[in-house]
């Protein structure tokens, strides 16, 4: 336990770790983004202080030219008091060229966007004269301002990275150890097992009923058939060429046995061999699933149908009830492990079931259709051999 205790905070820390470079990448970007932005807003009030010295309007663009030309990749359009634009730089030449505006449209819409960008700066040439410069993001903090959001979604993506990662861990040792478990009571039962077998025996050579043990000797091999499901799980098992038909309607006669006389069984299917490469152990555990999942259903009480069909190089298994139903919004979430709608139950039984056919068998098991109040059909789909 300290052992596990230990790894969890060690990848906690890992976790933690990584998630401060990350956040400090993109605070130091921020802050970047901004010393960038106050040099260019300085640079632009440097230049309206030179034009103010100068107090001439033609002299006011040549210093402003001249002071800007190692910089072409801040867009600036400076206007009159009216709003009227006067000159531009960095601008699109189908907008403003050689200090001439060639589309009003573009261009004051332009003006628009500057004006959004950044607060304008103001120039007093002549005592009581005023221009004003209205200037962009260059380039670079254009590229910049999108970096934060580039990180962000780098954030997102490395969490999801790490919570499926984690996820995926702690799954797998629970997976490790619900196999432990499952082998160790597999060894445990095998014990008893073997002494009621010899009970058996026992029972005969004292002239015991034969029906009697017959049924005794049905539960017994029951028994083993579990014990020996128990022992599959966490190893891939061994799959041989099986009538699926045979293999469903044995473990359905057996449940019909046992179960409740108010539950109404029906069982039908095609009267020829289908061969499925199967596991008869894992088969019969998918049956019982299905059909104790539906007795469930039904609270002992009701119609049960199972149904075999062939289709081209598809074999159906549909297990109906006449049970309580299954909202649309749960089909998926009944083969999630843990998930149930009894007070009682560890919500195993079809998740086991959805891996016996999916994994292992390679077909597909999904809820066929179902209505409150009226019933469920579950449905497992193999193919032929």
């Amino acid at each position: 336990m300290q052992i596990t205790d230990k790894r969890a905070f060690t990848r906690t820390v890992l976790i933690a770790i990584s998630f401060s470079i990350v956040i400090f990448i993109v605070w130091n970007t921020y802050y970047l983004f901004q010393i960038f932005k106050t040099e260019e807003r300085n640079k632009m009030e440097l230049w309206a202080n030179a034009t103010e010295a100068m107090g001439s309007d033609e002299k006011v663009w040549v210093t402003l030219s001249q002071i800007i030309n190692n910089n072409n990749t801040i867009p600036l359009i400076l206007t009159d008091s009216e709003g009227v634009i006067k000159k531009g730089r960095n601008i699109d030449e189908d907008i403003i060229k050689d200090d001439v505006v060639k589309d009003s449209i573009k261009a004051y819409k332009m003006l628009k966007e500057l004006e959004v960008a950044n607060n304008r700066i103001a120039i007093e040439y002549l005592p009581g004269e005023f221009q004003y410069v209205y200037y962009g993001n260059s380039t670079l903090l254009n590229v910049l301002k999108y970096y934060p959001i580039a990180l962000a979604l780098v954030i997102l993506l490395f969490g999801t990275v790490i919570y499926n990662f984690y996820r995926a861990t702690k799954m797998g040792a629970q997976n490790r150890l619900w196999a432990g478990m499952a082998k160790e009571t597999a060894h445990q039962i095998g014990t008893p097992l073997s002494s009621l077998l010899g009970w058996i025996e026992i029972m005969r050579v004292d002239d015991v009923d034969p029906v009697t043990i017959a049924e005794v000797e049905k539960d017994v091999m029951r028994l083993q058939t579990i014990a020996e499901r128990f022992s599959k799980i966490g190893s891939e098992p061994v799959l041989e060429e099986r009538d699926i038909v045979a293999e469903t309607e044995r473990s359905f006669e057996y449940l019909k046995s046992r179960a409740s006389k108010q539950v109404e069984f029906s069982f039908t299917a095609p009267t020829h061999v289908i061969p499925i490469m199967l596991n008869p152990e894992l088969h019969s555990w998918t049956i019982e699933n299905l059909v104790k999942n539906a007795i469930d259903a039904m609270k002992g009480k009701g119609k049960l149908d199972v149904v075999i069909e062939e289709r081209e190089n598809i074999v159906r298994i549909k297990v109906s009830d006449s049970g309580k139903g299954i909202p649309k919004a749960q089909f998926r979430k009944v083969f999630e492990p843990g998930f149930t709608t009894k007070k009682r139950g560890w919500g195993l039984g079809l998740s086991l079931t959805r891996r016996i056919v999916e994994e292992y068998h390679k077909g597909k098991i999904k809820v066929l259709t179902s209505e409150i109040g009226k019933g469920t059909t579950m449905q497992a789909s193999f193919k032929r051999a």
